[in-house]
């Protein structure tokens, strides 16, 4: 997309965090905005935030874990703005701690939100944007988890991983119709995700305010990157249609060497007899 002005953008997740960095980058642009949460007073805040600083901006609550939920907000969106050009599949949700200790009921959590939350994602915006014909943009939000294996963050991983996956395909299905696809794969932010637990189910083990920092990410939220900062990376991404939107370059590094663990991998089933 060679410019935002005037176009609808909706993200999920949108009332705090990455989410808020994207509609602030993005209104910036003359975007105009739809903030999809399941926190109702952060997303009034939010909204409000972004209207009094000159944008045109909506807050609709929705739980993207629940395809109905996305499908309202996606006529919530049209019977607004008439139009939907941007769709920021961001919302997300943590765990930590050791595979075999994980639960089942981590794994649905994660897995509905991470994973199934872009899928609903994907279903309830993408079909209204290609009616359009007007072109557009989709990003994913995966992780630097979604690149290289990190320890403690198995479930995490395994949901950016598939995060991954559904967005090099859905660039290659949708490039024919001029629509962009992007995937976001970001190192550590300053961010409440941490404490994602607050909006846990009852059935699935919450809610909690439980602090979940381990070692694996304390440091990194804590000395983590702006949230406005990475907003602006992802709003360059899509002006350029990047397939991979990267903010951490330090993760180079270990991903090379999982890649070259691939390749020697390759080599040695070629170098096995016919």
């Amino acid at each position: 997309m060679e410019s935002l002005e005037g176009r609808v953008a909706v993200i999920t997740g949108g009332a705090s965090g990455i989410g808020l960095g994207m509609a602030r980058a993005f209104a910036s642009a003359g975007a105009r905005l739809a903030l999809l949460d399941v926190e109702q007073a952060a997303l009034a805040e939010a909204s409000d935030a972004l209207v009094k600083g000159g944008a045109e901006a909506i807050g609709l609550r929705a739980d993207v874990s629940d395809p109905d939920s996305l499908e309202t907000a996606a006529e919530g969106v049209l019977a607004r703005f008439g139009r939907i050009h941007v769709l920021c599949n961001n919302a997300g949700v943590l765990t930590q701690g050791p595979l075999a200790e994980s639960s089942a009921r981590d794994w649905s959590w994660l897995v509905g939100v991470n994973l199934l939350g872009v899928a609903h994602g994907i279903r309830a915006f993408v079909p209204r944007i290609r009616a359009q014909r007007e072109g557009g943009h989709v990003v994913n939000t995966a992780s630097v988890a979604g690149l290289v294996a990190l320890p403690g963050l198995g479930i995490y991983g395994a949901t950016k991983f598939a995060v991954m996956a559904i967005s090099e395909t859905l660039r290659a299905e949708l490039a024919p119709e001029n629509i962009g696809v992007s995937v976001l794969c970001p190192g550590g932010v300053r961010t409440r995700i941490h404490q994602a637990a607050r909006n846990r189910p009852v059935p699935l083990g919450g809610p909690a305010a439980l602090d979940a920092r381990g070692p694996t990410t304390a440091a990194a939220i804590e000395t983590g990157m702006d949230p406005d900062r990475v907003g602006e990376i992802v709003l360059r991404g899509v002006l350029r249609n990047e397939p991979y939107v990267l903010t951490h370059p330090e993760f180079r590094a270990p991903f090379v060497e999982r890649v070259q663990a691939l390749l020697e991998a390759f080599d040695r089933a070629a170098a096995e007899p016919a």
